[in-house]
């Protein structure tokens, strides 16, 4: 048995109810996205899935069976990892070893091509020297095991990897300094160029054109910006979609082409202290939002994220801008649309939740977690204006930059 401080109590029900959030955001891109080898038109309203009766529910002794059976290893330690719709073990072995047992839900287990390009960038990158996780051999050599199993409706099929370990904590949980937001972007650019140069066979399934979270389809909201009807926030949604769809997207072919992982948030990045006292990314998490886009679009939705999580969110541009720019410097059109694709990101971000409280409302408390900081910043963002805005990201990374 293992006991917990309160403080740790308190954390694992902070990273809950984010997982919450985030999960069930998850559930509601696959009802809009559909199949990805179907051309689907674009829907008029997302619909969110049914997930319940695909979760699965494996107990402890059970986690214990799998990992013997199909790795040959003893758990020592077991203990669960919050998630919504996927089991996540945290597993500490007597031989050695720290490993995380992922048991994706029944649905996403029907589509195994796509988790094997998913775990595929995760080997790439780890390869070339990011801190991502990569999945073990089992028994019989496999890198995912399909598992059946009768979580209370029917026997169904989970697909399970058993994933190293990576030690640290979420970005969001320490001070946003101007150094670490610049590793940060140097992070982000370093992983999409790694990700372009990777080879699959699969790599077509990553064409999710109609994938809701995409910055290719902003306009898709419009379709459900009634959810916002009455907002003062409305107005501002429209205009930022308005601005997309005139100054973003005559422009996109000027974009460069990449493989995104699309999620680069506060949640997915880990963090450990370094030998100066400060912090360095030490894991890239949940590669589920793969998808075929530019490289514009990471650093967009980089700085959108990382800006939920500073007192001074107009400031984190600048460093994040300047450590992607050190690896990745941006053409003048992508300079020119990163205003409009970082406020795009918040609105996507904001009428996707609030969408899914009116599906779930027993949920709003979770799910309005990070949409209730995002409306204040795209508020600013939107009074301050693009010239003033860029003027205070570009000028930031030059000076930054010339300090290094």
């Amino acid at each position: 048995m293992w006991i917990l401080s309160f403080s740790s109590v308190v954390n694992l029900i902070w990273r809950a109810q984010v997982d919450v959030l985030r999960q069930l955001l998850r559930v509601f891109i696959r009802g809009a996205e559909g199949p990805p080898e179907k051309e689907l038109s674009t829907p008029k309203t997302w619909t969110i899935m049914a997930a319940l009766h695909s979760k699965p529910n494996f107990s402890n002794a059970q986690v214990v069976e799998m990992v013997a059976r199909l790795f040959s290893l003893t758990p020592s330690e077991i203990r669960p990892f919050p998630s919504y719709d996927d089991q996540n073990f945290y597993v500490s072995c007597m031989e050695g070893g720290e490993y995380v047992l992922k048991i994706m839900n029944s649905e996403d287990s029907e589509n195994p091509s796509m988790i094997e390009v998913q775990t595929f960038a995760m080997s790439v990158l780890h390869r070339n020297g990011l801190p991502a996780q990569t999945a073990l051999p089992n028994a019989a050599g496999q890198l995912m095991s399909l598992e059946e199993m009768d979580c209370g409706h029917g026997v169904q099929k989970y697909m399970v990897r058993l994933l190293t370990y990576l030690p640290g904590t979420t970005i969001s949980k320490v001070p946003l300094t101007p150094q670490l937001l610049y590793e940060t972007g140097k992070m982000a650019a370093t992983m999409d160029q790694i990700l372009q140069k990777m080879v699959h066979p699969n790599l077509g399934l990553l064409d999710r054109e109609k994938f809701v979270w995409s910055l290719s389809n902003v306009p898709q909201l419009e379709a459900n910006l009634n959810i916002l009807e009455g907002d003062p926030l409305e107005e501002i949604v429209k205009s930022v979609i308005h601005q997309y769809k005139t100054s973003v997207m005559p422009k996109r072919s000027n974009f460069r082409k990449c493989i995104n992982h699309g999620d680069f948030n506060d949640l997915n990045v880990l963090v450990q202290l370094d030998e100066s006292g400060g912090h360095r990314i030490s894991g890239i998490l949940d590669f589920g939002d793969m998808n075929n886009g530019y490289y514009i679009y990471e650093l967009a939705i980089a700085i959108m994220y990382m800006m939920t999580e500073h007192p001074e969110p107009v400031e984190v541009g600048g460093p994040v801008l300047a450590g992607w720019e050190s690896v990745l410097p941006l053409n003048e059109t992508e300079k020119d649309c990163l205003y409009a694709l970082v406020l795009s990101r918040f609105c996507q971000s904001m009428v996707i939740a609030r969408h899914a409280v009116k599906k779930h409302p027993e949920n709003e408390e979770y799910l309005m977690i990070s949409s209730r900081r995002g409306v204040h910043i795209l508020r600013q963002l939107w009074e301050l204006g693009k010239e003033q805005v860029e003027k205070a990201w570009f000028q930031s990374a030059t000076q930054f930059s010339d300090r290094l």
